[in-house]
């Protein structure tokens, strides 16, 4: 981590700046490359961190391919630079209704009246930047108002971010499920660090198919922010496992994907809440 890294870095205005990183983000290895998008004294920035020498050629493809063809990223070395700690400290806090999403650095931040949800940058998705994440805070922010769940389920967790938001402000247990293992290790982690780690229970899943998963039912709060095609394919085995006037937050979806996940579940018996789109990225609340 603090050997000899290689960045590429680009400047433009935010919306630029988050849609080069998002096209970064599904191109590049995480395993070899670390992406990010950050606002600086000047403006905002996109940064890849490499521990290699970088394919300048193609990563300046990437960069005009979403900021144009005028683009140009520059690209410099790092001598034993801990870019992980850099990075950490570029993430500010991010404020979603009552929650605040942030980092260790940032604990002192968090004022008396907000739920202080702390998540570090690390493998697993989720920490509370993306318009996904914000868009589904700010589902459960509007759902806490009415009412407080009473069975949750959280599929494809991530960091937990989203069951340790459920369950940190309305004191319910949340099953969380993810595929990956790494995923479900993080939330483990981040809900001990947020005194959520008795009422969040992670287990490696593929959708729906874990047996702590069915024996938690019948959900009358389920969260799935994930990709067009699982949620698809969720819609029916999800609905069996719901309680009558149960919400949904399905998440994940560009605006181009949104009425395909729609007819998916309306053909289960789901109809449109509400919708929100946060940086071009679609959050529909459900119920049955």
């Amino acid at each position: 981590m603090n050997s000899q890294t290689y960045v590429m870095r680009f400047a433009a205005d935010e919306a630029t700046a988050k849609r080069v990183s998002d096209l970064l983000f599904e191109q590049l290895d995480p395993d070899e490359a670390v992406v990010s998008a950050y606002e600086g004294t000047a403006g905002w920035f996109v940064a890849v961190h490499l521990g290699h020498e970088p394919d300048r050629t193609r990563l300046t493809q990437l960069v005009r391919q979403a900021a144009g063809e005028s683009a140009t990223p520059e690209f410099s070395q790092v001598e034993e630079k801990d870019w992980v700690a850099a990075s950490l400290e570029g993430l500010a806090p991010v404020p979603v209704g009552r929650f605040v999403v942030h980092g260790s650095h940032d604990r002192a931040r968090v004022k008396p009246n907000e739920t202080g949800i702390e998540i570090e940058a690390a493998l697993a998705f989720g920490t509370g930047h993306h318009g996904t994440t914000q868009g589904c805070l700010a589902a459960i922010d509007r759902m806490l108002k009415v009412r407080a769940p009473r069975r949750v389920l959280d599929i494809g967790t991530g960091t937990g971010v989203l069951a340790i938001a459920v369950a940190a402000a309305a004191k319910r247990k949340v099953v969380a499920g993810d595929i990956d293992p790494k995923s479900v290790d993080a939330t483990r982690s981040n809900a001990r660090a947020n005194r959520a780690g008795n009422l969040v229970l992670p287990v490696q899943a593929d959708g729906v198919s874990h047996a702590a998963i069915r024996a938690g039912a019948p959900y009358d709060f389920v969260i799935a922010n994930i990709l067009l095609s699982p949620l698809q394919r969720l819609a029916l085995p999800v609905r069996r496992l719901l309680a009558r006037r149960a919400i949904v937050v399905l998440s994940g979806l560009m605006p181009e994907q949104e009425n395909a996940a729609r007819a998916a579940w309306c053909a289960e018996g789901f109809a449109l809440r509400r919708r929100q789109v946060i940086d071009n990225w679609v959050t529909l609340t459900l119920g049955r």
